[in-house]
């Protein structure tokens, strides 16, 4: 990122509008040292004039807090948005001829690294060959992940950068992916790695994101990798990054600066590659996925971060592996006691296929949903990739988030970049109209659970919400008129009324023009600012 003036220390923004459950018709706020200080209406605002440093004229824009992505691979992301992305490919052909044009523009990198390609939505529903490969690349060596990073594939060149890896011609999966991916991004340079991250900070910020969650892990990145990015994101102005190292070593996870030893800890795959753990086999494919991990190790894992005051977290996707994770933690508490862990607030990330048993422990348990609701937006529906996988009436129970708050389940929003791209009111607007419609969620909670969410899975209850004394990390957007858009309509009504004081936020009705960000500003240091504003 580009160096930037810090912020003057007292910061005026008025004639706007400002989220805020401090004061519901708010048009103004005062920032000082990193914090709010005041919100407010703009005939009080007056009083503040002459003692600030600066004012701001929001000339009508709507300043929120600003989002918190709850699940980011960081460097991934980096690499795809400077890299090959495949993710809007539209066919087999299409993705052979861009991997042709990539490597034709990159005679100088030693390994091609590409991203997204969806077999699932193209015609005939076949990957890539690796003969199709080789001769697309000139034989060079190719990493290729599937959109979901759960398998991949590549070139021969590549496979003999991989010692001791005896693979067949179809996409590779589980710990033969593991070993490919781990020689591929070996190759990447620390310089390379430093401009991925640096590049994916600040499409973030450009975005109203202040925060990532980072989802590293030695089935994922590198140490180096991890301790770069918490190094980075120090260093330069941008969003902050808190760090999650998927590994069963609590030590380890605090050497490295993690704030648990959570994130992508897999317990099982996705439903894409078929690596999901089903207790019943799959619609498309004779067998119930793959499981890494089993009750008996989530038990011990979470005895072991709770003891150690750490978050401990899991990926898990499919109903047998949650069904693991739940039946592990409740074990877990009967060891160290029901209090502590729900004191931890440990994670499950992704919980795609959950059952009302399995709601009511996250519950119980005290447990934070991480989930991404732009997955049901690509995968849902009659004739999406999920029905492909499971049949329609299986996939129809898939991301319940309504559910989810009503048993009172925290939730935080995020995107699992790159498998999803960063989209924060995107985001929002797939929980909000969500393709089974029992699933879905006012605007107003799913706007919470990306912003106030993110910050209260990593313990912190005063953030994420613009009031007096929480950390100064807002977004300035364009955006249309305010509405109050809610799953049932008299709720909508009555939360119009001025009576109800609630807040409003921007149309996100599917087809209506998403917000555009004007400004991000990260404990009261602008860092980003869109260009010509």
């Amino acid at each position: 990122m580009s160096e930037r003036t810090p912020e003057p220390k007292t910061v005026l923004l008025r004639r706007g509008e400002v989220h805020s459950p401090a004061d519901p018709f708010a048009t103004a706020m005062v920032v000082e040292r990193g914090q709010v200080a005041w919100v407010g209406s703009e005939g009080a605002a007056d009083a503040f004039a002459d003692g600030v440093d600066e004012v701001v004229d929001l000339d009508g824009a709507l300043v929120t807090p600003a989002f918190t992505d709850a699940h980011v691979h960081t460097t991934a992301t980096g690499l795809a948005l400077t890299g090959l992305d495949l993710s809007d490919a539209p066919s087999l052909e299409a993705a052979l001829a861009r991997v042709r044009e990539f490597a034709a523009a990159r005679p100088q990198d030693r390994v091609l690294l590409g991203h997204g390609w969806d077999a699932a939505r193209w015609p005939g529903g076949r990957p890539p060959t690796r003969a199709e490969l080789d001769e697309a690349t000139g034989g060079r060596p190719l990493y290729l992940s599937r959109i979901d990073v759960h398998s991949a594939v590549v070139t021969t060149a590549m496979l003999e950068l991989t010692p001791g890896l005896g693979a067949g011609d179809g996409p590779l999966t589980a710990d033969a992916h593991h070993a490919v991916r781990a020689a591929a991004f070996a190759a990447v340079t620390p310089a390379q790695r430093a401009e991925a991250q640096r590049t994916a900070l600040v499409h973030a910020a450009s975005l109203g994101i202040g925060s990532v969650h980072e989802c590293g892990g030695p089935e994922i990145s590198s140490e180096d990798d991890f301790t770069g990015l918490l190094r980075l994101a120090a260093e330069e102005p941008g969003p902050r990054v808190v760090g999650y190292w998927a590994e069963q070593d609590v030590e380890k996870a605090r050497a490295l600066g993690a704030a648990g030893a959570a994130g992508d800890l897999f317990v099982d795959g996705a439903l894409g590659s078929h690596t999901a753990c089903l207790h019943t086999p799959y619609t498309d494919a004779e067998h119930t996925g793959t499981a890494y991990l089993d009750a008996e190790a989530v038990t011990a894992h979470v005895v072991a971060c709770t003891e150690a005051g750490l978050q401990a977290g899991f990926h898990a996707i499919g109903d047998a592996a949650v069904t693991a994770v739940v039946d592990g933690i409740r074990a877990a508490a009967e060891k160290v006691g029901l209090a502590r862990i729900r004191a931890a607030r440990h994670r499950v990330e992704h919980a795609e296929m959950l059952t009302p048993e399995t709601v009511a422990a996250f519950a119980e348990l005290g447990l934070t949903a991480s989930v991404q609701p732009a997955f049901d937006a690509l995968w849902g529906g009659e004739d999406g990739m999920y029905a492909q996988r499971l049949g329609a009436e299986r996939a129809r129970t898939l991301n319940p988030f309504a559910a989810l708050l009503r048993a009172g389940v925290p939730l935080a929003f995020g995107s699992d970049s790159p498998v999803t791209p960063l989209d924060p009111w995107g985001t929002v607007r797939a929980a909000a109209f969500h393709r089974t419609p029992e699933h879905r969620v006012s605007v107003r909670a799913a706007f919470t659970a990306h912003t106030r969410g993110g910050w209260r899975a990593v313990g912190r209850d005063d953030a994420g919400v613009l009031v007096p004394g929480a950390p100064a990390d807002y977004a300035v957007w364009r955006t249309g008129e305010l509405v109050v858009q809610a799953p049932d309509d008299r709720v909508a009504r009555w939360s119009t009324d001025p009576r109800s004081g609630t807040p409003g936020l921007p149309d996100l009705t599917p087809g209506r023009d998403l917000p555009v960000c004007l400004r991000t500003v990260v404990a009261g240091r602008t860092v980003y600012v869109r260009p010509g504003e």
